[in-house]
């Protein structure tokens, strides 16, 4: 009840467009408010070379760590048990001065209902920003009717797909043009 899993048509469609636009082989991923870690897990079934996934929700972290067991992948995943929105400092720790390449932002359908929620993801995705390469991908995963217009991070979007209620924005981690 906690999570809100990924369609499988969704996630394939996502990783299809995904796989032509950035280099998910030996690149570190980050996985946001990750669930059991679906996204993350993907990435590393694709190359990536580290996933990163941060939750703070006991039973989701459970199904988490019984996934990364299961699919033996336990020493390329770093697994925060924090509160996504307080991930500044934990984050370039677990970087120690690399990049991030992709990185999944997937907050509770909640967090995007007001100016206020969706200011509170507006400075996550910000703090990412600061970790990311310039070629570098954020995946906002979204309800459909939330515009994201009154957010900072408006001008780089680059792509969104809609799959029923939900989108997936896909987000430009370069400079953008003022």
């Amino acid at each position: 009840m906690t999570t809100r899993p990924i369609t499988d048509r969704a996630k394939q469609s996502l990783f299809d467009a995904l796989t032509c636009a950035v280099a998910i082989p030996d690149s570190i991923v980050l996985d946001c408010f990750c669930g059991t870690g679906s996204l993350g897990l993907e990435c590393l079934s694709r190359g990536a070379k580290r996933v990163i996934f941060v939750e703070r929700d006991r039973s989701a972290l459970d199904g988490l760590r019984n996934n990364i067991g299961a699919l033996r992948v336990g020493p390329e995943c770093d697994v925060l048990s924090a509160d996504a929105y307080h991930l500044g400092m934990l984050l370039s720790g677990k970087l120690r001065g690399q990049q991030l390449g992709l990185a999944f932002i997937d907050p509770p359908y909640a967090h995007m209902e007001t100016p206020e929620d969706r200011k509170r993801v507006d400075e996550l995705i910000g703090t990412v920003l600061t970790s990311m390469a310039p070629d570098g991908l954020i995946i906002l995963r979204h309800p459909t009717l939330v515009t994201l217009h009154d957010m900072a991070v408006h001008p780089r979007v680059v792509r969104q797909l809609h799959y029923g209620a939900m989108a997936i924005t896909w987000l430009s981690a370069g400079t953008v043009p003022a």
